[in-house]
Parts: structure tokens; sequence; C-alpha cells
């Protein structure tokens, strides 16, 4: 989780350094250094709600492949019922 957070925050610094490329304005000026904490704390933020965005997904389909292998099992062993056999056969046509 970490690694994202720090890459997300180093993109936030890295996005206030092309802004201020884009506007040809001094990149250390001592007015404005109190903004590369402010993007990176942006970029680290995305980071972090992007990091739980992708545990859940990943917690989702760990469930749902669970749900499909043991579906299969019933399959294989002939205890399924009719409405899920139908279910399973028109998924695999």
């Amino acid at each position: 989780m970490v690694h994202k957070v720090l890459f997300w925050g180093g993109f936030g610094i890295a996005v206030r350094l092309w802004q201020l490329g884009i506007e040809m304005r001094p990149i250390l000026a001592k007015e404005s250094l109190w903004v590369y904490p402010l993007f990176a704390g942006v970029g680290s933020s995305f980071g972090y709600w992007l990091q739980g965005v992708e545990d859940r997904q990943l917690k989702i389909l760990a469930q749902r492949r669970e749900a499909i292998l043991e579906k299969r099992q019933r399959r294989d062993q002939g205890t399924l019922s009719k409405v899920e056999e139908a279910g399973s056969l028109a998924a695999t046509s």
C-alpha cells in the first residue's frame, strides 16, 4: 500500500513542477515552497483512495472465483439444481 501512496505523492510533486515549467516560473521560489507539500498530499491521498478501490475489487474477484469453483465442484458431483445447471450450460455455450 505504501508504494502506491509514495508514487502518487511523487506524481503530485511532478505535476507542480510541470505546472511551473509551463508557466516558465522559477521552481524553488521562496513564496511558493508551501505548495509542494500540498500537491504531494493531494497525490498521496489519491493513491490511498486508489489502493482502497483496488483492495475492494480484489476481494470481490476472490469471492466470485470461490463461488464459481464451488459451483463447478457441485456440477462435477452432480448436485446442481436444474436452474443452476441451465445457467451453467448457457454460460458455456
